[in-house]
């Protein structure tokens, strides 16, 4: 039995038909071992987005397996896609993604609300990750008074919260300046070491491809290494 976290099989999709079908993906496949960090490299067009929406049964392929963490996504129903992603797999968008009517610790804490942690166990968890990611200030801030790099941070932050086995992060900079985005992908690079989860993020950045421990090109909808 394969010891990875991640097993891509042969994965196809395909938008459309006839002439006018769009293959986004062909024949992908890969494994990703635990604990480690892989960088998804790209054009915009490549597919990037497409397989980390497969991956995480956010979208279902034509053919092919997706595995993670000894679970066959794309068996799945919706009900165990719902706890597969509750449980298993988060995400990271670029952008950001958070409930604005909620402070920073509020929307960190949803996902431990949501697996009904209780609640001094949800307020010890939530002030760690705050600490982690360096806004142990700014709990009681809502987004709009946070500055992108922030609102990143928290949006991470939330994201690791249930100690997924998997952190999808698609293009988790591109909503930032090269400086604030340095300190983000330093940040999942720690998170990686720190809170031992996989992490599979999509990026055009040659510093997150430098502090990746492997990179995978895709291009027009194919592995090209």
């Amino acid at each position: 039995m394969s010891s990875a976290l991640l097993s891509v099989a042969g994965i196809h999709r395909t938008f459309g038909s006839g002439p006018a079908a769009v293959h986004a993906l062909h024949d992908i496949s890969f494994e990703v071992e635990p604990g480690t960090m892989v960088a998804l490299v790209g054009r915009s067009g490549s597919g990037k987005t497409t397989l980390l929406n497969v991956i995480g049964g956010l979208d279902r392929p034509d053919r092919g397996t997706v595995t993670v963490d000894g679970i066959d996504v794309t068996a799945l129903d919706e009900d165990g896609l719902s706890a597969l992603r509750r449980e298993r797999v988060s995400y990271v968008f670029q952008t950001f993604g958070l409930i604005p009517v909620l402070s920073a610790a509020e929307n960190v804490g949803v996902p431990l609300r949501l697996a009904r942690t209780p609640q001094a166990d949800r307020e010890r968890r939530v002030e760690l990750l705050l600490e982690l990611v360096g806004l142990a200030g700014h709990a009681q801030q809502r987004p709009g008074e946070l500055s992108g790099g922030q609102q990143q941070r928290v949006a991470i932050a939330r994201a690791i919260a249930a100690s997924p086995r998997l952190l999808i992060a698609d293009e988790p900079t591109g909503q930032l300046d090269a400086e604030t985005g340095l300190s983000v992908m330093a940040l999942l690079r720690g998170i990686v070491e720190s809170e031992g989860v996989t992490a599979l993020v999509s990026t055009h950045d040659p510093v997150m491809m430098a502090l990746a421990d492997r990179v995978i090109h895709l291009a027009d909808g194919q592995l090209t290494t």
